[in-house]
């Protein structure tokens, strides 16, 4: 980390502070004993974490939230230009990061091994956090979402490695310096910012060429879409074919595409010299992270409940897959959340076509996030496209407590209830749980 820069930092704002990467940094911040204030539009989960710490939160975006004795400001890359609180930040001439900035500045210091890809990011970076930590190899960690074992996003480590999550969105990854770079899959996804897969593979093309000549990428070199990546750059480090590790064990989490995560991880570890016996003791202990085919419980009717972040059709299709091999015998019943207009509408006919092993479907209103209602999609809409792939068992359910109503009257224990999206579905779970 540029220890002089943070040195000198005393009080940091946050706008945007309950995002799942922001509050990491928040809770980092704290740790190094730094004041921390931070405003965001909701209470959330990671909020209350940061009250522990003794962070200050403020609901709501107004100028009278930043203090004139700020020394930096962060901002999550969700927040709107004219944010209140940021324009005041350029009046006053406090130096303002991204969030993905921010994590750049962290990375440029230490030993990084960034994990990226449009999916398996969030489980893969929790593989090698958990193999790293169980090696005693003290490792500074930010993921997007919560570590099973230490139930938290962050963990400030002592140690030259900074294992982060990658985010392609909008380039964010490009603020990295990774010594050692995964790249799960390349597929399409935030094409409300890149348009096509080819503007999504030069992101990452930048990305690799960013790989000094003795680091590593770890990939599928002979994917289509990632061998046409290479091709696009003059690439220096050396190449790791992550699909030709050797997993001697069975993993806890479900799912081909968990092996796949694994080995991946497996190569990660092995480059910084972790025996290979005890990689796998680490990964055969690896139970998941919060929102990863996450196991809520069960309802009073005996059904079980789970909870996936997936929201791109390739996810949900793997999921959905791994739940039915996992309980062929049991009815899947699937309630899904799509997750923003853009993408509902780019890859309509992908998300229809992704249920097959569900065995009913429930789908309820796209979750906006960032993006404002352009009224040209509607969940009904995909309630249709999934009706030409199929005519059965899926119907539209607008309100959470109506669908929590219809659920519990209607499962049993020959069911699996698996909720699923990247917004606020998982409440669906929870409540049925109770």
């Amino acid at each position: 980390m540029e220890q002089k820069f943070w040195n000198k930092i005393k009080k940091v704002h946050f706008i945007g502070i309950g995002g799942i990467g922001v509050s990491a940094l928040a809770r980092m911040m704290l740790l190094l004993n730094k004041k921390v204030i931070g405003s965001d539009l909701s209470e959330g989960f990671a909020l209350k974490r940061i009250k522990k710490l003794g962070g200050r939160i403020l609901i709501g975006h107004k100028e009278s939230n930043l203090a004139k004795d700020t020394d930096i400001v962060i901002y999550s890359p969700a927040v709107a230009k004219d944010n209140p609180e940021l324009i005041l930040a350029r009046k006053l001439n406090i130096p303002i990061y991204s969030y993905p900035e921010a994590l750049g500045l962290i990375s440029k210091d230490r030993y990084t091994i960034a994990v990226s890809g449009t999916h398996g990011k969030t489980t893969t970076t929790a593989m090698i956090a958990e193999i790293m930590i169980a090696n005693k190899q003290d490792p500074t960690v930010v993921i997007g979402s919560f570590l099973n074992k230490q139930k938290d996003n962050f963990i400030l480590g002592k140690s030259k490695y900074f294992i982060v999550e990658a985010c392609e969105y909008k380039e964010s990854f490009l603020n990295l310096y990774p010594d050692i770079l995964i790249i799960t899959n390349i597929d399409n996804d935030h094409l409300d910012y890149f348009k096509t897969i080819k503007n999504i593979q030069k992101a990452f093309a930048k990305l690799i060429a960013k790989i000094p000549k003795d680091g590593f990428i770890i990939c599928n070199p002979n994917n289509k879409k990632i061998k046409q990546t290479l091709l696009m750059t003059d690439k220096k480090a050396k190449i790791i074919d992550y699909t030709k590790e050797k997993l001697d064990i069975e993993l806890i989490v479900p799912g081909e595409y968990n092996i796949q995560n694994a080995k991946a991880a497996l190569a990660a570890a092995r480059i910084i010299e972790i025996k290979k016996e005890q990689i796998e003791k680490a990964l055969k202990k690896f139970s998941g992270t919060w929102r990863r085919f996450e196991y809520k419980g069960i309802t009073k009717n005996k059904a079980l409940v789970y909870d996936d972040y997936a929201h791109h059709p390739a996810e949900v299709k793997a999921t959905l897959k791994a739940i039915k091999n996992k309980f062929p015998n049991k009815k899947i019943i699937v309630v899904f959340q799509p997750h923003l207009y853009s993408r509902t509408k780019f890859l309509l006919n992908d998300f229809a076509k992704s249920f097959d092993n569900a065995d009913q479907i429930i789908i309820t209103d796209i979750y906006a996030a960032r993006e404002k209602n352009d009224k040209s999609i509607h969940a009904k809409d995909l309630v249709e496209a999934i009706k030409t792939k199929r005519s059965d068992s899926i119907q539209y359910i607008s309100d959470f407590k109506d669908i929590v109503r219809y659920l519990k009257k209607s499962v049993n224990k020959d069911n699996v209830i698996i909720t699923m999206g990247a917004g606020d579905v998982y409440e669906i779970g929870e409540e049925m749980v109770k």
